[in-house]
């Protein structure tokens, strides 16, 4: 599929997974210094991104894996990612990658839980039923591109094709760049839930979920 500016969008490959990695991080941390994973593994930001690279070719498919990806290449080279899948069982199966892969490396799946448990209670994801698009983000260098516009409706157009009739999208609240975005998309405003004990540990005071029908 073509896109903005003769760019490309095409279903993300194994050998994308580092770069999965790296939308994923970005993504998380929106316009905050910190992200999940940052958090969660309390790891220097390159050992992050290792143990990410492994979720994304993990044996368990959660919304870290490259088979959820779609990306848009600029001259053959990934430039945007985001992913697009069933919001039902997502938390499930992320635990289980998680555990995967710290049982690979030995680390301790029960702790990178529970420091990530901060974020629980102001989660917002949408209904079971939703076709769900995360971790949307772009690199540095492509920002600006109108790469993100044509990744979103070729995600929306997949959710439909499988069945869906909503899809559900959730940021940082305080992004307005994400917000921007999504609006210019079709979504609008649906929920949001803030956290005192989340604001002090990110900088953000909560997420927001917005949808639209697809």
């Amino acid at each position: 599929m073509i896109a903005a500016g003769g760019s490309s969008i095409r279903p993300a490959r194994s050998d994308d997974a580092g770069f999965i990695a790296g939308t994923v991080l970005a993504a998380q941390r929106g316009p905050q210094p910190r992200g999940w994973f940052d958090i969660a593994l309390d790891r220097p930001e390159d050992e992050c991104l290792a143990f990410m690279t492994r979720l994304a070719v993990a044996r368990v498919r959660s919304w870290y894996h490259v088979a959820h990806f779609l990306i848009a290449e600029v001259d053959g080279v990934p430039a945007s990612a985001l992913c697009a899948m069933p919001a039902s069982g997502t938390v499930v199966a992320a635990r289980a990658a998680i555990e995967e892969v710290a049982a690979e490396i030995g680390a301790d799946a029960d702790g990178i839980i529970a420091r990530g448990g901060y974020a629980r209670n102001c989660w917002v994801q949408g209904g079971e039923g939703d076709w769900l698009i995360e971790h949307v983000a772009t690199a540095a260098s492509y920002r600006g591109s109108g790469l993100v516009q044509p990744l979103i409706a070729r995600a929306l157009a997949d959710g439909k094709a499988a069945g869906f009739a909503r899809a559900s999208i959730s940021f940082v609240i305080g992004n307005q760049a994400a917000e921007r975005c999504y609006t210019k998309a079709g979504f609008a405003f649906a929920e949001e839930k803030r956290d005192a004990a989340f604001e002090a540990i990110t900088g953000a005071p909560g997420f927001r979920r917005f949808a639209r029908a697809i």
